[in-house]
């Protein structure tokens, strides 16, 4: 099974199964040939006690976060799902998704959660975008200088692949930030879905 056979609904689904990144789910499922099982084990041997099989336990629990930004002229929705009503009043849990809402005030930009959700015409014709502007470069890095570039605006305009904006949080990445928290409370986290309003946009 190639990369194009692999679903953005599977990735998901191993994602919310196992907590693990979504480019992580995608390249476990496009080695494992597309088997879930295979594809778990891939992942638990990789990444160790940071992955587990939560099997049929969906992230059916969680929080919904608001902040607005000094000045009423920025205001964020944002909801992250887990697996227990116990995690999802968890103070940990609760900061996370405010720090989160944060982020995507501080980031407008920012339209998708997961490169996943990014629809592949806009990705591509971005690409048409970048070969142009590469079209004098020598032949042997175009390539590169293309991949590059839209790598840095997937970067922008998906949520998991930012670098936090606060200095105390080292550089962390959001995707980071999930993954520590999913360690720590040992279920899955899922940032679901986020609304950014401000005025006059």
């Amino acid at each position: 099974m190639s990369t194009t056979e692999i679903a953005a609904k599977d990735v998901k689904a191993l994602r919310d199964r196992t907590g693990a990144g979504m480019m992580d789910c995608k390249k476990a499922l496009t080695e494992a040939g597309g088997d879930v099982e295979k594809a778990i084990e891939i992942l638990r041997v990789r990444q160790g006690k940071k992955i587990q099989d939560l099997g049929e336990r969906a992230a059916t629990e969680g929080t919904v976060q608001a902040y607005v930004h000094a000045g009423s002229r920025v205001g964020v929705l944002i909801e992250v799902d887990c697996n227990t009503d116990f995690v999802a009043k968890n103070d940990e849990f609760t900061g996370f998704a405010r720090e989160v809402a944060m982020q995507i005030a501080a980031s407008p930009q920012v339209r998708w959660v997961s490169r996943e959700e990014v629809p592949q015409e806009l990705i591509d014709a971005e690409s048409r975008i970048y070969e142009q502007e590469a079209a004098e470069k020598p032949e042997n890095v175009r390539e590169k200088i293309v991949q590059g570039k839209l790598d840095a605006w997937l970067g922008t305009v998906t949520l998991l692949a930012q670098e936090m904006h606060r200095p105390e949080l080292e550089g962390k990445t959001v995707q980071q930030l999930r993954d520590e928290l999913a360690a720590s409370t040992g279920e899955n986290v899922v940032i679901r879905r986020f609304a950014r309003f401000a005025i006059g946009e």
